[in-house]
């Protein structure tokens, strides 16, 4: 289970070590105090070239250390004294953890051990290379320490595509998830929908721990789709592709028929291509569901019917981007 809290002082999230040494197999070298109680809050690592050679402007005492072969043979090149007095200062600058890769032999430098226990700073030992191991570390924290919201909705996976379903209560959200499963694709969230933005560019989904694969079905209750469905029916995370808003036929209101303009959805300010679809008897949400998946993923390859039928018609593609935000 996520030990990951929000840091209510700096508007951020933190991660324990603990995590981070489960995740990426690390070796415990030194612990000052239990791994559960030390908190990373950055996400961006750094490998303290510069600061073993004591220049220290812009650095960032925050974030996780991490050492190499590179550092290592530098290390190696200077007196023990010069050395002691490097690592000291490193270490004084009370950073959260310092880390050592490709398994490298901290019994040539006895005074890293000692040093830490001095300053209290935790020191791990990883197998992997370094440029693998910070792609890893990186991406793990970027995922834990992400931005995030939670709104209420559906998450599934069709044809490869995330899906987040959006519509005001009773709309047939869990309704169409149910017989999206059905027909092969695989459930994410329900009713809550925790959304990480993992970078400028993407927003990744997943489902409080405690309601993870529990739908609603009114008139029949709680069910577990893992249990019913099987473990090929759901999934924890899912990349957020398209938005698809449901709400009830309006026959006042005029309804797009051709997807000339482009609409989007803004969330923790990604933009994410989204259409809404009317409900109303006699409609097959799921199947719709399934043609917008494999239409926004069309697009997303540079092909859109509708200019292409545009076009063939000779007639003028004035659509335009509509961009809202989600409240």
């Amino acid at each position: 289970m996520s030990h990951t809290t929000p840091n209510t002082e700096a508007n951020k999230f933190t991660v324990t070590l603990q995590q981070i040494i489960d995740e990426l197999k690390l070796e415990t070298v030194y612990l000052p105090k239990p791994a559960e109680e030390v908190l990373i809050s950055e996400n961006e690592v750094n490998r303290p070239g510069l600061q073993l050679m004591n220049f220290y402007e812009y650095f960032n005492p925050e974030r996780i250390q991490i050492l190499g072969k590179t550092e290592f043979a530098y290390l190696s090149t200077i007196g023990e004294e010069n050395r002691t007095e490097i690592i000291h200062t490193l270490f004084k600058t009370k950073i959260p953890a310092l880390v050592i890769t490709r398994d490298l032999d901290l019994s040539i430098f006895p005074e890293f051990v000692s040093l830490a226990e001095e300053e209290k700073i935790p020191v791990l030992r990883s197998k992997d290379s370094t440029s693998s191991f910070m792609a890893a570390l990186i991406a793990f924290l970027n995922l834990k320490l992400a931005p995030r919201i939670t709104r209420h909705g559906v998450l599934v996976e069709i044809y490869g595509e995330g899906v987040l379903i959006l519509g005001e209560s009773g709309v047939g959200k869990s309704e169409t998830a149910i017989e999206l499963v059905k027909r092969g694709h695989r459930l994410v969230a329900d009713d809550s929908v925790e959304i990480r933005k993992v970078s400028n560019i993407s927003l990744v989904g997943t489902s409080p721990d405690n309601i993870r694969h529990f739908l609603e079905l009114r008139g029949i209750g709680i069910i577990n789709a893992r249990t019913l469905f099987g473990v090929g029916a759901v999934k924890v995370s899912e990349k957020i592709d398209l938005i698809v808003e449901l709400e009830i036929w309006d026959k006042e209101k005029l309804y797009d028929r051709l997807g000339i303009d482009n609409e989007y959805i803004s969330i923790l300010g990604v933009n994410i291509p989204a259409v809404t679809i009317p409900v109303k008897p006699g409609r097959n949400l799921a199947v719709i569901l399934e043609v917008a998946a494999m239409n926004a993923r069309q697009k997303k390859m540079g092909y859109n019917a509708t200019h292409e039928l545009l076009e063939r018609l000779g007639m003028e593609q004035s659509g335009k981007d509509i961009i809202r935000v989600l409240e």
